[in-house]
């Protein structure tokens, strides 16, 4: 890949949760700046063609293990998977031709492994930054995947948490970078970040 080509034209977009249960502001699992990372999700689209998932987190028929205690501390959310709440919003919905649907945090597994392919990248983007795209960004890199994190394309359950689970991505460097939509758009590799003089 040549240097000023655009990261887009190299890797998957996986596109995390994009869905009612987290877009809808009465929800208790509500995304507050729900909106604002789709407007990142829908400036990507365009430049990754066909080479887009959605994923959907969905509640397991009989939670098993620690999942048992986390069922009981969001009861609401052991809904089927035809539920409402797990739809994807309209808007992507009806984008969405490649789904992959988890009863896990991670969605990294062998669907998403496979169209990511060997030695590929992966782009993330989606909600909840500190959740499912932090546990799916740590799954793919172990995998050997490079992972990009879209900054200005995802949202967290509050900014605290957002900028937090960000950090601690970064720290990954270079398995995980922190890109924003511009960077993936715009050119290969994100301009190194200035450090300060001693």
């Amino acid at each position: 890949m040549t240097t000023g080509q655009p990261a887009a034209e190299r890797g998957q977009l996986a596109v995390i949760d994009m869905q009612r249960v987290f877009a809808e502001p009465d929800s208790p699992w509500a995304t507050p700046r729900f909106d604002e990372a789709a407007e990142g999700v829908r400036r990507l689209l365009p430049a990754f063609g066909a080479r887009v998932t959605f994923t959907r987190f969905l509640a397991p028929r009989e939670p098993e293990g620690a999942w048992r205690s986390y069922y009981d501390q969001w009861p609401f959310a052991l809904q089927p998977p035809r539920a409402r709440a797990w739809e994807l919003t309209d808007e992507f919905a009806a984008r969405a031709r490649d789904v992959v649907d988890a009863t896990t945090f991670g969605k990294w597994g062998p669907d998403l492994a496979e169209r990511v392919g060997r030695d590929g990248r992966l782009v993330l983007a989606g909600v909840s930054t500190d959740c499912c795209v932090l546990s799916t960004a740590l799954a793919a890199a172990d995998a050997g995947a490079e992972v990009l994190v879209v900054s200005d394309a995802c949202a967290g359950a509050n900014d605290d948490s957002h900028a937090r689970a960000l950090h601690i991505m970064d720290l990954y460097r270079p398995l995980i970078r922190v890109v924003t939509v511009e960077d993936v758009l715009g050119q290969s590799r994100p301009v190194p970040r200035k450090t300060s003089s001693p």
